[in-house]
């Protein structure tokens, strides 16, 4: 690969812009295997000891990976790592918690809107207030505004896991170019304080202990987890915050197959057409954004 790469210099160049791109849509459909698995175990061990499995073994698997413990930081870095942490770990929460009576692709819609805003930040075109409407118009579609059986409880745990969402991609970005494997290993470990006070005391170890629940929760851990958060810090290292909140659209559209084809959940026509405007409204903000690429977008010779 090292020899084809150096032989044709404009291939390499082209494969270092587009990597970060495939990284992401790698991590959404990881992520959207992981959460029809970690669903499959409510009725077993329930939303919030499922999300505390999760999160625990998330945390021993990058600990092995990455030894967190050797990174070099300050006291600012350790504290931003802690606070992305903490925010980590409310959004695995909520979102679960959302799940408990939301169907995936809707759940995800609602929680979409977190990086829809991020992607949006600071847009000064009239162009983008079309698509924040037409987003808007997509989370009527999904609320129980429109007399569909939406759960409210449901969808205000989504819109929760939405606003820690978008603290994720914010705090995500400023760690990305600061050790990020080892940083993503510190925040998984620091997301334990969150979920284990509500999961722990939910627990039926009897259950929890037996090698199905457990190679299940693994496997969320890893589908889930381990390897989405892994390639979207690196893929967040060089893309912009806005082109990676845009490129989640793909999230919730996922999301609702996965439930649809492993699952079975049933999606009215309405709701697909609010997940399909909540993706259209994404798909509109990148192709009438203009920003600037970063330069650790831009291919060097030197490896990442």
């Amino acid at each position: 690969m090292t020899s084809l790469a150096l032989k044709h210099p404009v291939l390499a160049a082209r494969i270092g812009t587009l990597w970060p791109y495939a990284a992401v849509i790698a991590a959404i459909l990881s992520f959207a295997l992981g959460t029809t698995v970690a669903k499959s175990l409510f009725p077993l061990i329930g939303a919030e000891s499922a999300v505390t499995l999760r999160v625990v073994l998330s945390a021993l698997i990058m600990a092995v990976i990455f030894q967190p413990w050797k990174a070099k930081r300050t006291g600012a870095h350790l504290w931003l790592t802690v606070l992305f942490g903490l925010v980590l770990g409310a959004m695995n929460l909520t979102f679960y918690l959302s799940l408990r009576t939301l169907p995936i692709g809707i759940a995800l819609g609602i929680e979409f809107i977190g990086p829809l805003t991020v992607a949006l930040l600071g847009a000064r075109r009239l162009s983008h207030v079309a698509w924040v409407g037409l987003a808007g118009l997509g989370l009527v579609l999904l609320l129980p505004l429109t007399g569909q059986a939406i759960d409210p409880v449901g969808a205000g745990f989504a819109a929760l896991a939405a606003v820690f969402w978008a603290l994720y991609i914010v705090l995500g970005k400023k760690l990305s170019n600061f050790d990020p494997g080892r940083s993503l290993a510190l925040g998984m470990a620091a997301a334990i304080l969150v979920v284990a006070p509500v999961g722990l005391g939910q627990m039926d170890w009897a259950l929890v202990l037996t090698p199905t629940v457990l190679g299940l929760a693994l496997l969320v851990a890893i589908l889930s987890s381990a390897l989405p958060y892994s390639l979207e810090m690196a893929a967040l290292k060089h893309l912009p915050r806005r082109t990676f909140g845009v490129m989640l659209s793909l999230d919730p559209a996922v999301g609702a197959l996965a439930g649809l084809l492993i699952l079975g959940e049933q999606l009215g026509g309405l709701q697909w057409l609010a997940i399909g405007c909540i993706v259209a409204a994404s798909v509109g903000a990148a192709a009438t954004s203009r920003e600037p690429t970063p330069k650790s977008a831009i291919p060097t010779d030197a490896p990442a």
